[in-house]
């Protein structure tokens, strides 16, 4: 046993211990203090000035003044009236200064890539938001040799560009060089010459080379890409399982996707469990980590980030996802378990009531803790069906049991059928082929119908019909290879829309997929 080992997670245990006697206030004080501090920051900045953040500081309730006085925002009517500003080089837009980094995203929706300001002090919440982390790691009790093993983290390239004077590139290569030395330099795989290579293939096939070199204890990535170099170090190196390469992986820190839908393939990957930990990081800030193994994601209320909820119903977004004006917006201390909620933040990168796309549902109140139950756009409403991403993947999750076959990848889009509608699944399979004895469609019908009543109904009354394509699954690696999203936090869309729906079923015709199978 590793004496090196022990000491590490003990003093992981030690500083998380102190971090927990020490105390914190109710997360609705967190979250007032937040408030106050980046009101206080930012009131003589362009938008600061604009909507008279010192007076909302001296208002009886300042989180009502500031929902009164300032609008919701997306991306594009952040960017078309304030961001483009910032972005050309304006300094003191919506956050004091300069802004010296551009997290570029392009989200789950398949559009353009997006340009979302990473301030010096969103930098720094990144880099302590990540420790945190790293002092839970003692709660999902590893074996203390992983805590002097490699961990390696499977994110986009840390090669960044320069534009107007900031460095623009992937959120995790912005972010990779504030960890901390004795980890960076002592631990972290695959290295800065790797790391920095920008195209996904090449760093994959980097990766796969050094591989055998590395003694990895802990990876750290989204789920898809993470499965893909698992599966290509097993054929390369003609290995059971991953532990044949890496005997002593032990943790898997995934997040940016639902887990489940990959959840049978891994398991056929390792030759014993991996201890899971769920993240949550975007672009605009990191809100969530997993405290323990018998938890959900714990939001970090005071880590410069100021949230609202706004419940994800008719009366606060259109069918297709678009959030309404003036949409109600709850404060920490109104939000109730299971009710789904879409995600506001504020934060101290000049974000302002700024709408992420992500759907989220509490499970426990008290300690802010969470699932993500999917994107505002990545659900169904053809005709009041209301088929959520959760039930999508519950829906899979289903299949996969009944046909004994994973199904790590999937989208599914709303399309006309004659006079009504249809949802058209594009299933990415090993073996497209699998099924057994019950048609594959049948399968899927009945267990969207198990997770979704209102689908069930529009099913029976005849105004909604099911489409099914089975593919390989390297299909969709392809066709995202295609699009220059390959790798880091790049996801397949789960449900596509117009331009991206024509592009991937031109994508299919072209390899002679078309049609229902």
């Amino acid at each position: 046993m590793s004496v090196f080992g022990r000491l590490i997670r003990r003093g992981l245990q030690l500083r998380s211990a102190f971090e927990q006697w020490r105390g914190q206030p109710a997360p609705i004080e967190q979250q007032r203090g937040e408030l106050d501090d980046l009101l206080a920051t930012a009131r003589d900045t362009a938008f600061g000035r604009h909507y008279d953040f010192a007076a909302i500081r001296c208002a009886d309730d300042p989180v009502a003044a500031f929902q009164d006085r300032v609008p919701v925002y997306e991306y594009h009517r952040m960017e078309d009236e304030w961001w483009h500003r910032t972005r050309a080089g304006e300094a003191d837009v919506t956050w004091p200064g300069s802004v010296p980094y551009f997290a570029r995203s392009s989200g789950t929706s398949g559009a353009s890539s997006k340009y979302v300001p990473m301030t010096d002090a969103m930098v720094e919440a990144f880099e302590a938001a990540g420790m945190r982390q790293v002092y839970a790691l003692p709660a999902f009790d590893p074996p203390d040799a992983t805590f002097q093993k490699d961990v390696l983290f499977l994110g986009g390239s840390t090669s960044l560009t320069e534009e107007h004077g900031a460095r623009v590139g992937d959120v995790s290569g912005i972010s990779a060089a504030q960890l901390p030395a004795w980890f960076e330099y002592g631990f972290k795989k695959p290295g800065p010459a790797i790391s920095a290579l920008p195209a996904w293939e090449d760093r994959l096939e980097a990766l796969v080379r050094e591989a055998p070199r590395w003694d990895v204890g802990i990876v750290c990535g989204v789920p898809s890409w993470v499965q893909l170099l698992f599966q290509t170090l097993i054929d390369r190196y003609d290995a059971d399982t991953i532990h044949d390469l890496w005997p002593h992986l032990s943790v898997f820190v995934h997040g940016g996707v639902s887990f489940d839908p990959y959840r049978r393939g891994f398991a056929e990957l390792v030759d014993r469990p991996l201890r899971m930990l769920e993240t949550y990081v975007a672009s605009e800030a990191y809100i969530a980590f997993q405290p323990a193994p018998d938890r959900d994601m714990a939001i970090m209320f005071d880590n410069g980030v100021f949230y609202e909820f706004v419940p994800f119903t008719d009366a606060n977004f259109t069918d297709d996802g678009q959030i309404r004006a003036a949409p109600t917006a709850c404060t920490i201390e109104e939000v109730e378990p299971g009710t789904p909620y879409a995600l506001l933040v504020s934060t101290c990168a000049g974000t302002w009531r700024y709408l992420i796309g992500d759907v989220v549902k509490f499970t426990d109140t008290d300690r802010g803790e969470i699932v993500v139950a999917g994107r505002t756009q990545h659900f169904l409403n053809l005709c009041g069906e209301h088929v959520s991403g959760a039930n999508m993947t519950d829906a899979l999750q289903r299949v996969e049991d009944k046909i004994g076959s994973s199904i790590p990848e999937f989208t599914v889009a709303g399309v006309p059928n004659g006079d009504v509608f249809a949802h058209h699944w594009y299933l990415g399979m090993e073996d497209p082929s699998a099924g057994g004895p019950n048609p594959l469609r049948d399968v899927l019908d009945a267990s969207v119908r198990a997770v979704n009543d209102d689908y069930g109904y529009k099913r029976d009354g005849g105004v909604l019909s099911l489409q099914v394509t089975p593919v390989p699954v390297s299909l969709f690696y392809e066709w995202m290879e295609r699009r220059g999203r390959m790798g880091g936090q790049n996801k397949v869309p789960r449900v596509m829309k117009e331009e991206t729906l024509a592009d991937w079923q031109s994508f299919l015709a072209a390899r002679g997929v078309a049609g229902e199978g």
